[in-house]
């Protein structure tokens, strides 16, 4: 046995690679641009560490050039999804008897392979599957994948050695153990370092895993399987069942092992999700924890003392990036008349002016939404808002979809600040702004509050300190991430701790340490060095 102490490297948050021209990771991406368009992928099921064939395809296609397929996914049925949690039961002892630092070097040296030589496979993969330009990709499926793993290690390690006081002739410790069973990781399309966190911080912890990908991420979250597997992940400790979500669940919903969920996606399907365990809590063998991150309806709140250029910006990048397909970006935003005539013209011009089409053209801030149903959601709440009088379109409001699922960044004014567009979610390059009179500063805080059922991020442009410290009050419970002078998207691992409240979800927030404990059942133990050797206390004796 090793007599050593292991330490975890301090981490720090991976850093952003330019691509500028000329740069040796801009000719390495764009040569893996052109790899993966070359080719048609086979993407197996991988369950107990064997690759699974079902015969049964579905298609991943680039969103930006439709008839493009990138792969083809062999889909999990009901008996694969069976497999697949057999398998990880079946790995459980041995993974989780592992030493919490082994577990956690095999998440380390992936960060690792993720931030060298396979920064461009998976940069890439995010890019073309997912229509993410080189930017959006490299701070999701590059560093912020990184951060989780390096930063969930030293959480983990931090979470172990909070232990309890241990008096003269006692020792007391907490044993910070796995769940009993099962994890079930259902993952989202637009985040790549989301849909490889999901199955990896419960892992990490000694739990094992059956991982549902979204379909539409399907490559990538395969390059991050593969990932996994390289740097040493043993067989059925993370199985990766690409499966209808319906067919998944009622599999994994089901079984009397399921330890918990790990969601993140849409509010309907993690309601069906909570209300599926709750109703038949009596079948599980312990009670399931259930974590989620779900919609956002999220607001960007001007004070008249806002600088122009601050919160023109927090409005375009918050809105526009990664085509607003962030369950952080900014979707409503309440502007005081004082501003509006002067922010207005410049607005409108810089979001007219936003390039977009292909993720291979790097000039390109804008891409496509991620499939036709998404376009068509988005059309639908456009051509609403053209037949309704209280809005005008002052930018975008055209859908293209003949090559690439296009919908051009659209700016929406509305005279109603509960419009529908104001409420509801929409995930798409879609901002809703509403001028309000500055004299109703307060009138509005209380409508921004009780508009959306959502409570996810929000962001607060002021210069004056008495104000910011007034609306942060009055908007306590309207966020679970508030940023002041900034966009309200971009949470980076380790420096903003990512989730929301209410419909937004169980705000157990990824990127800390409290995600974590949500995976850990602990067992404290007692030793008593010096034991009594007498039933009778000294106090019962009378004379």
């Amino acid at each position: 046995m090793q007599a050593s102490q292991f330490k975890v490297p301090t981490p720090i948050n991976e850093p952003i690679l330019g691509y500028l021209k000329g740069s040796k990771e801009r000719a390495d991406l764009k040569a893996e641009l052109l790899r993966v368009e070359s080719e048609v992928v086979d993407i197996p099921c991988i369950i107990g560490g064997k690759e699974v064939r079902t015969g049964n395809f579905f298609e991943v296609r680039m969103p930006h050039d439709h008839q493009h397929v990138l792969a083809r996914v062999h889909l999990a049925g009901k008996e694969e999804v069976k497999l697949a949690i057999e398998a990880s039961l079946k790995a459980k002892k041995e993974w989780e008897a592992l030493p919490w630092f082994e577990r956690a070097k095999i998440f380390l040296k992936a960060a690792d392979l993720l931030a060298g030589p396979r920064r461009a496979t998976i940069n890439a993969a995010t890019m073309h599957g997912q229509s993410k330009n080189v930017y959006q990709a490299e701070i999701d499926s590059a560093c912020e994948l990184a951060d989780f793993l390096r930063f969930n290690a030293s959480f983990y390690e931090r979470l172990i050695q909070d232990q309890p006081f241990s008096p003269a002739g006692l020792h007391n410790s907490v044993d910070y153990r796995p769940l009993e069973g099962f994890v079930f990781a259902v993952t989202p399309f637009n985040f790549t370092a989301i849909a490889g966190n999901l199955p990896a911080a419960p892992a990490m912890i000694g739990n094992t895993v059956v991982w549902k990908p979204s379909e539409q991420q399907c490559l990538s979250a395969y390059r991050t399987m593969q990932l996994f597997m390289e740097a040493g992940l043993p067989a059925g400790v993370i199985n990766f069942v690409p499966a209808l979500g319906p067919v998944a669940g009622e599999v994994a919903l089901n079984h009397p092992e399921l330890a918990g969920v790990h969601f993140t996606g849409s509010s309907n399907t993690f309601n069906h999700i909570y209300k599926t365990i709750g109703s038949q809590v009596e079948l599980y063998h312990s009670y399931p924890r259930i974590v989620g991150e779900t919609g956002g309806k999220d607001f960007i709140f001007a004070h008249p003392s806002a600088d122009l250029e601050v919160l023109k910006v927090a409005m375009i990048r918050g809105a526009f990036e990664y085509q607003g397909q962030k369950c952080s970006a900014a979707s409503r935003a309440y502007i005081p008349a004082s501003l509006w005539s002067q922010l207005q013209t410049k607005l409108i011009e810089e979001t007219m002016a936003l390039k977009q089409g292909d993720v291979r053209d790097f000039r390109n801030m804008v891409n496509a939404v991620i499939d036709a149903r998404s376009c068509e959601k988005i059309k639908g709440y456009l051509d609403f808002a053209k037949s309704d009088s209280s809005y005008r379109i002052l930018a975008g409001g055209e859908v293209e979809s003949t090559k690439g699922y296009f919908v051009k960044p659209t700016l929406l004014q509305t005279t109603d600040p509960k419009a529908r567009t104001m409420c509801e979610e929409i995930f798409g390059p879609v901002l809703t702004l509403h001028v309000y009179e500055d004299s109703k500063l307060n009138e509005m805080l209380k409508v921004a509050n009780e508009t959306s059922p959502y409570a996810l991020t929000g962001a607060i442009i002021s210069q004056d300190r008495m104000a910011i410290q007034k609306m942060m009050e009055e908007l306590k419970h309207a966020t679970g991430n508030l940023y002041i002078n900034d966009k309200p998207t971009g949470a980076v691992v380790g420096q903003q701790p990512f989730g929301g409240a209410r419909r937004s979800g169980t705000n157990d927030k990824a990127g800390s340490a409290m995600n974590l404990l949500r995976w850990m059942s602990a067992r404290t133990i007692k030793e008593n060095f010096v034991p009594p050797k007498q039933v009778l206390y000294p106090y019962m004796d009378e004379a």
